[in-house]
C-alpha cells in the first residue's frame, strides 16, 4: 500500500511539473536601448507566456506605487489561464519627470505590439491594465493618443483599457510637485479626463468601496465613466468593489478583467 501511495505521489508531482512547464518566463527584457543609466536600468519588463498556445491575448500590466515606488510583478490571478503577461517597470519620481513615466508606459506597450508575435501572441488581442499609479498610466496612454503615436502605434489598437483605482484627474504626485495639496483636484494636460473621447478602446474602470478608497477615487473614476458616456463611448464599464479598500481591491478586480477579456475575445480562458 505504501508503494501505491508513493507511486501516486510521484504521478502528482509529474503532473504538476508538466503543467507548470506550459508557461515560461523571460525576465529583464529591455524595452529601451537608449537613455541614461537610470532609464536603461529601470525600463525593463518580464514576459510570462504560454509555451504551447498560439494567438493568445496579452495583458500589459503596470504596477502601482504613487509614481514614486513599486516593482513589476506577474499577477498570480492572471497566471495559467491562456494569457500572456507583460509586467513593466517604468521610471519613478523624483529621479524622473512625469513625462518620463508616461513615455515609458507607452514605450513598453509599443514593445509589446512589435514583439509579442515572436512569442506566439496576437497583436490584435492586447489589453493594458494597472493598479493605482499603473491605472493612471493606463488611462493616459489609452486616452491621449500622442504618447503611443510617438512610437507609431495607434492607441485604438489596444483592445481594452482596465484601470484599477487609477487617477482620472492629474496624479497627486504631480500635483504635490506643483505645490498643491493631495486633496486639491486639478484637470490639466496630465489628467486622463482631459482626453475623454468616444472612439477610445473599451474601458473597464474598477475602484474599491467609495468609503474606503483614497481621496474620493471612486467618485473620480465614476466621473470618468460618465464623461466617456457623454462623449458617445459605448463600451465604458464601471465597477465599485464594496468592502474593498484601495489595496485589497486588486485581487477581485482581476476576475472582472478576465471576464471582460473572455467576452471580448469570444471564448473562455483556460
Amino acid at each position: 500500500m505504501r508503494k501505491i501511495y508513493c507511486f501516486v505521489f510521484f504521478l502528482l508531482l509529474f503532473d504538476i511539473a508538466a503543467w507548470s512547464q506550459d508557461y515560461k518566463i523571460i525576465s529583464d527584457i529591455s524595452y529601451r536601448s537608449t537613455g541614461d543609466e537610470y532609464a536603461l536600468s529601470r525600463c525593463k519588463l518580464d514576459l510570462y507566456v504560454p509555451a504551447n498556445i498560439k494567438d493568445y491575448p496579452t495583458v500589459v500590466w503596470f504596477h502601482g506605487g504613487g509614481l514614486t515606488s513599486g516593482e513589476r510583478f506577474i499577477p498570480d490571478e492572471l497566471k495559467d489561464c491562456g494569457l500572456g503577461i507583460v509586467a513593466v517597470n517604468y521610471r519613478l519620481l523624483p529621479k524622473a519627470d512625469l513625462k518620463d513615466c508616461i513615455d515609458d508606459a507607452a514605450a513598453s506597450v509599443a514593445w509589446t505590439f512589435r514583439n509579442i508575435e515572436k512569442y506566439g501572441g496576437n497583436t490584435k488581442k492586447i489589453f493594458v491594465a494597472g493598479h493605482s499609479a499603473g491605472g493612471y498610466l493606463t488611462n493616459m496612454i489609452g486616452l491621449d493618443k500622442k504618447w503611443l503615436a510617438k512610437y507609431d502605434i495607434d492607441a485604438d489598437s489596444i483592445l481594452a483599457l482596465a484601470p484599477f483605482s487609477g487617477h482620472a484627474i492629474s496624479h497627486f504626485a504631480y500635483r504635490e510637485s506643483k505645490g498643491m495639496r493631495t486633496n486639491q483636484p486639478s484637470i490639466d494636460e496630465y489628467a486622463p479626463l482631459y482626453y475623454v473621447r468616444g472612439d477610445a478602446p473599451a474601458m473597464i474602470i474598477i475602484s474599491g468601496d467609495r468609503d474606503m478608497e483614497l481621496l474620493g477615487r471612486y467618485e473620480e473614476t465614476a466621473y470618468l465613466w460618465r464623461m466617456m458616456k457623454e462623449n458617445g463611448h459605448k463600451k465604458t464599464y464601471l465597477y465599485e468593489l464594496d468592502g474593498f479598500d484601495h489595496g485589497s481591491m486588486v485581487s477581485p478586480a482581476f476576475h472582472i478583467l478576465k471576464n471582460h477579456i473572455q467576452d471580448i475575445i469570444g471564448h473562455s480562458l483556460k
